[in-house]
């Protein structure tokens, strides 16, 4: 019975560049792991072996290439995502067999769960390593710089949106709004992996261009909450991304003004020289699934919860404990498998032609040169040195994590179809 469920699944399965969101997959909830070969088992028919290897895979082949591109002085996001295209249905998943055995549709919901969860706690250390205090001290500048980079690569590319009447399933407003985020956006945790592998954080042009970035990521989420509501025509629907942000502003102040609080009166209750208990850090791992939960089930996104509850973490021996304790199995291990599965959803086969190539290659460029001539204009009239206006022009088109969530959800949302999700 078992062997006929599998083989049905796998004679007309889908790739796994379709959506997933609100399809049906059939699976038999008892092949986790196997009895063993020697029982006549196959490994690749059961959830545990498969997800053993495909995360083997991922690791080796991410760090193969880790290690062919240092010399090239290349951050390890370039890494993580080319893996996943070579895994992914670019390259070796052209063989129908490798995408059958190795990547099934039904194996999908384990990898891109672990996924998504090492994406939460990686936003969560990004909050943490945050310093606020040197967010309010460039607000002004940072703010300016953040409206600028993100003006003039909007306009671009929702003024292309025209160009692509038949890769849109919906209205047309909301295929607008999803193209001008994704390339305007600059991407906040890839932007902090960076400044932290070339140790650039608390540089100048490292502290306004995390400011200016993470102002960018939060109009990035409002305009993605407006998105996801306007695929709906109706004016009930509309009001959703109203809810959606009230929600979050009042989670935030409750994050800000009870929390934080509470997280400060536990510290304090700690002896002098006296290291943070297992208790302490399971009580603060737990709050990162909650805050996820919570803004998860408000609308906005599950790292967005994470990201604000690392941010309210109190500077000193906590924060420190946490990045001790959760940097290295988080950046080595989870996060990788987000970076692949974007990869894996990748088909670079789905562009037709050399004309394709040109055009697309030509929207990236213009959005880039808008965002960095918008960059690097205020820079200057702030009399920042050229070169560091350059540098941050540079760092302020840093494309990668953010990005790949804006694509995923509209492409869950059957925005648009495979082609547009090779854009940024």
């Amino acid at each position: 019975m078992a062997d006929a469920l599998q083989n049905a699944i796998q004679k007309d399965e889908p790739k796994f560049t379709d959506p997933i969101r609100g399809e049906m997959v059939c699976f038999a909830s008892s092949m986790i792991s196997t009895n063993g070969v020697w029982q006549g088992d196959d490994p690749f028919e059961y959830s545990l072996p498969l997800f053993i290897l495909q995360l083997m895979l991922i690791v080796v082949i991410t760090r193969i290439l880790i290690f062919l591109l240092k010399p090239l002085r290349q951050p390890k996001v370039i890494s993580e995502i080319l893996g996943g295209v070579i895994l992914g249905p670019s390259i070796l998943g052209r063989s129908a067999n490798f995408s059958a055995k190795i990547f099934p549709l039904r194996s999908i919901m384990v990898l891109e769960t672990l996924a998504n969860v090492g994406l939460l706690f990686f936003l969560f250390l990004v909050g943490v390593e945050m310093d606020l205090g040197m967010i309010r001290k460039t607000s002004q500048k940072a703010m300016v710089i953040a409206i600028a980079c993100m003006s003039l690569p909007f306009l671009i590319g929702s003024s292309t949106t025209f160009l692509f009447n038949g890769e849109t399933q919906v209205n047309h407003l909301s295929f607008v709004v999803f193209m001008g985020v994704a390339l305007s956006l600059t991407a906040f945790p890839v932007l902090a992996r960076i400044l932290a592998e070339l140790k650039l954080l608390n540089t100048e042009v490292g502290k306004i261009a995390m400011s200016a970035a993470m102002m960018n990521d939060i109009c990035a989420w409002i305009l993605l909450a407006l998105a996801v509501a306007l695929v709906e025509s109706s004016s009930s629907t509309t009001l959703t991304s109203f809810y959606v942000i009230f929600s979050s502003i009042g989670f935030v102040l409750i994050l800000i003004f009870v929390v934080r609080p509470g997280i400060e009166w536990l510290i304090h209750r700690i002896p002098n020289g006296e290291s943070f208990s297992d208790y302490h850090i399971c009580l603060i791992l737990t709050g990162v699934f909650v805050c996820g939960f919570i803004t998860d089930a408000i609308g906005t996104h599950s790292i967005f919860g994470a990201f604000v509850f690392g941010l309210i973490i109190p500077k000193g021996p906590l924060a420190t404990t946490l990045l001790e304790k959760l940097e290295d199995f988080v950046t080595t291990l989870l996060l990788p498998l987000y970076f692949a599965i974007s990869g894996l959803r990748t088909d670079i086969s789905s562009v037709n032609g050399k004309g394709d190539y040109g055009f697309f290659i030509a929207i990236i460029v213009l959005a880039c040169v808008g965002k960095v001539a918008g960059t690097l204009l205020i820079a200057l009239y702030y009399k920042m040195p050229f070169r560091e206006a350059f540098v941050l022009a540079l760092l302020m088109n840093t494309k990668g994590l953010t990005e790949m969530v804006v694509l995923n959800v509209g492409k869950d949302q059957k925005v648009y179809i495979n082609t547009i999700f090779l854009l940024p």
